[in-house]
C-alpha cells in the first residue's frame, strides 16, 4: 500500500478528478467510510450520542457526511462547527435534513455547550483539520486550540468519549509527524485513501491510536503513474511473498544458511539467530561460532549443524577463521554475520577478510549483516565499495549513527529519508529498525512496517529478525524482499505474542517459537495454498 505526502495526496485527488472521479464523490466515499469505522468502533450506533467536530475544509465536509450516515443509522449526532464552514454549506444542509443537530463555536463563547456535549457523547469524530495539501501542522490557536485541549488525551483520559480522527488528528504534521502541543490522542485514526508518513513517525504516531486505511475510490493505478516510492507493508503482500513449500520438497530445496555469530559474552545471540533461520523454514542451518561458544550452543540447538571456529583470548572469533569459512562458502545459499560477535581489532580484521578482501575468489553469497558486524564495518573505510555480496544491513538507530557519523537524533528525525539515502550510497538494502521499521532498497523504494511494539524492546529480538531474513534469503528471496518480508513477519509474530503475554516480559525465544504459526496465518490470510 502506497504511503503519500500531503502534496502527493492532493495530486492524486486532482488526477482522480481528471479520470472522472470528482472531489464530491471522494468526500461522499470518505464520509461513509468514517461512519462505518465509527459503527465498528462503538459496536453499533443505534441510540449512541456522537459528536462530530467539523473544520473549514474538505476534512470538515467528510465529517458532516459521516454525521448524516450515523444519524440515518439511528445515532444521535451533533455537528459542532469549530471554524470556517461556508455560509452555503451543502454537506451541512444534507446533514440537518436527516436530523443532525448543528452548533457553532461562535455561539458558544465559553465552550460550555461543547463541554456538555463531550460529557454525554460516546464518540467524538475529529474532522477539524486535514492535510490542507501542505503537510504542515497548522498552529492551533484561539478557539481551535481550546476545543482540541478540551478533548484531553483520548483513551488516556478516564471518562472521556472515544476519539476517532478523520485522516489524522488535528495538529499533526502529515509528512513528518510533528505535533502541536494541543494535538489530541486518538483511539483510532482512519487514513483516507492512503496513509500519510506522519502517522508512522514519532512523535505523531503516539497520537494516532489504531491506524486503519479507508478506500475512498481513487483509481488504483494513479500511484504508479506518479512514481510514488514509499509503501506500507501489508499482511497480503507478506503472505504472498513467503516462499512456496511444494509437497515434493526436500531439505536442499529450502536452502542452507551459514550463521557466523557469537562470542564468549554473547552466546544467546548466535543461538537465537540460528533458531530463527530454522523456524522460518530454511532447510539447513550451520552455526559457525568460537569453540568456547560451540560447546554451549551444540547442547541447545539440536537441529543445527556446527562449525567451531578458532578464537582469540577473549572468546571472540579469530581473524584467521575467515579463510576457513571462505573455503566452504560455496555450500551455502545465505550468510548471516555479526550477532553477538563483539568488537576488537581482530574481529574487524575478520570482517575485512571475510567480506571485503580484494581478489577474494569466494562466491557472492547473499548476506545479512547485523549488530557487531555493523560496528566492526564502521571501522573499515568505505566498506561498501569493497563489499562483493548482495546484502542487507539491519542497524538500530544507534548503529546507524555509528555507520554514518550522524547524531542518532538526526537519523530518527527522518527515518525514511535516512534509510533511503544510505541504501543508495551503500548499494545494499537497509532495514532501519525500531517502531515502524523502514526498509530501503538501493533504487529508492522504501517500505514501512505497520508495527510499533514495546514488547520488542528486549535483548535478542534483533537477532531473531536477522535469522528470519537470512532464512528467507536462503529460500530464494532477494535481499530487499527478504528484509521486507522478514520485518513484517517479525512484527506480526510479536503482535501475536503480545496479545497472549502483554507488553512486558516478552523475550526473543517467544518470537522464534511462534514463527511457524505466524507464517501459517499469513499464508492463509493471503489465500496461499499450503
Amino acid at each position: 500500500m502506497k504511503v503519500v505526502t500531503a502534496a502527493q495526496m492532493a495530486e492524486l485527488e486532482q488526477a482522480s478528478e481528471r479520470r472522472g472521479v470528482n472531489t464530491d464523490t471522494l468526500m461522499e466515499n470518505a464520509g461513509l467510510a468514517v461512519a462505518v469505522a465509527a459503527r465498528r468502533l462503538l459496536g453499533g450506533v443505534a441510540g449512541a450520542r456522537v459528536l462530530v467536530l467539523a473544520g473549514p475544509g474538505n476534512n470538515g465536509a467528510d465529517g458532516l457526511v459521516s454525521a448524516r450516515h450515523l444519524q440515518r443509522w439511528g445515532a444521535r449526532v451533533t455537528a459542532y462547527v469549530v471554524a470556517g464552514r461556508p455560509p452555503a454549506d451543502p454537506k451541512m444542509g444534507l446533514a440537518r435534513e436527516y436530523g443532525v443537530e448543528a452548533l457553532y463555536s461562535g455561539d458558544d463563547p465559553g465552550l460550555d455547550k461543547l463541554g456538555r456535549l463531550l460529557a454525554r457523547s460516546r464518540l467524538v469524530i475529529d474532522a477539524v483539520l486535514g492535510t490542507g495539501g501542505t503537510g504542515r501542522a497548522r498552529p492551533l490557536e484561539g478557539v481551535l486550540k481550546d476545543v482540541m485541549l478540551s478533548l484531553g488525551n483520548g483513551s488516556a483520559a478516564p471518562g472521556r468519549p472515544l476519539l476517532l480522527a478523520l485522516d489524522l488528528p488535528t495538529g499533526l504534521n502529515a509528512d513528518f509527524g510533528e505535533v502541536d502541543p494541543a494535538c489530541p490522542v486518538a483511539d483510532q485514526t482512519l487514513a483516507l485513501g492512503r496513509p500519510k508518513p506522519g502517522l508512522l513517525s514519532f512523535p505523531g504516531a503516539a497520537h494516532v491510536g489504531k491506524l486503519e486505511v479507508a478506500d475512498i475510490g481513487l483509481p488504483p493505478d494513479l500511484e504508479e503513474e506518479k512514481g510514488i516510492d514509499l509503501e506500507l507493508l501489508t499482511s497480503g503482500w507478506a503472505g504472498r511473498c513467503l516462499p512456496a513449500r511444494p509437497l515434493n520438497s526436500h531439505k536442499g530445496a529450502f536452502g542452507h544458511v551459514l550463521v557466523v555469530a557469537g562470542s564468549r559474552n554473547y552466546v544467546g545471540a548466535a543461538c537465537l539467530a540460528s533458531l530463527a533461520a530454522t523456524r522460518v523454514g530454511a532447510g539447513l542451518v550451520t552455526l559457525a561460532t568460537p569453540r568456547s561458544v560451540y560447546t554451549i550452543a551444540a547442547g541447545k540447538l539440536t537441529e543445527v549443524i556446527h562449525l567451531p571456529l578458532p578464537e582469540d583470548g577473549e572468546g571472540r572469533i579469530h581473524a584467521d577463521a575467515a579463510e576457513l569459512i571462505l573455503a566452504t562458502l560455496d555450500r551455502y545459499n545465505a550468510l548471516l554475520v555479526g550477532c553477538g560477535m563483539g568488537w576488537s581489532a581482530g574481529t574487524t580484521d575478520f570482517m575485512e577478510r571475510l567480506l571485503l578482501a580484494r581478489g577474494r575468489k569466494a562466491p557472492a553469497v547473499p548476506t545479512v549483516i547485523d549488530a557487531d558486524g555493523l560496528n566492526n564495518l564502521s571501522h573499515l573505510a568505505e566498506w561498501w565499495q569493497r563489499l562483493g555480496n548482495p546484502a542487507v544491513v539491519t542497524p538500530h538507530p544507534g548503529e546507524m549513527a555509528t555507520l554514518t557519523g550522524l547524531p542518532t537524533s538526526e537519523v530518527q528525525q527522518d527515518r525514511v529519508g535516512s534509510a533511503r539515502r544510505w541504501a543508495a550510497r551503500w548499494q545494499v538494502a537497509v532495514a532501519l529498525k525500531g517502531a515502524y521499521t523502514a526498509v530501503a532498497e538501493p533504487a529508492g523504494l522504501v517500505r514501512i512496517s505497520p508495527f510499533a511494539n514495546p514488547g520488542l524492546a528486549s535483548g535478542g529480538t534483533g537477532d531473531v529478525l536477522t535469522g528470519i531474513i537470512a532464512g528467507l534469503m536462503a529460500q530464494g528471496l532477494s535481499p530487499g524482499d527478504a528484509a521486507c518480508c522478514g520485518v513484517y513477519l517479525h512484527g506480526h509474530v510479536a503482535e501475536t505474542v503480545r496479545e497472549r503475554l502483554g507488553d512486558a516480559g516478552m523475550v526473543a525465544s517467544d518470537l522464534a517459537a511462534d514463527l511457524p504459526g505466524s507464517i501459517n496465518r499469513l499464508r492463509r490470510g493471503a489465500g496461499v495454498a499450503e
